[in-house]
């Protein structure tokens, strides 16, 4: 199996900062998988990042994890969310992982 990771800054790539609050990019994050059919899940983190100009910046920034996603949707999902958070470029991660899952009853 294959996991796939989505990082979105969340600081403008204007402005440099984060226009709006944390909530408001989870809602759009979870809206774009949704209307990509995809199952995700995510995180919200901080991290550290050097702009094409070589300025550097901490920020918020949101990992979506995918498992066996289509990457032709991964990509399209990825320029989405390049533009609709504004962002210079989003970052993609693909490794293999060994995945599965326990059901139990009792």
């Amino acid at each position: 199996m294959t996991e796939t990771k989505i990082y979105i800054g969340l600081n403008d790539s204007k402005t440099m900062k984060q226009e709006f609050e944390t909530e408001k990019y989870i809602n759009i994050l979870k809206n774009v998988c949704k209307s990509y059919r995809v199952a995700f899940s995510f995180s919200v983190t901080q991290g550290g990042y050097i702009h094409e100009n070589g300025e550097y910046t901490q920020e918020k920034s949101l990992v979506i994890s995918l498992i066996n996603a289509d990457s032709a949707a991964v990509n399209e999902m990825a320029k989405d969310l390049c533009a609709f958070f504004n962002q210079e470029s989003v970052l993609i991660t693909e490794g293999e992982i060994r995945a599965y899952y326990i059901n139990e009853k009792l």
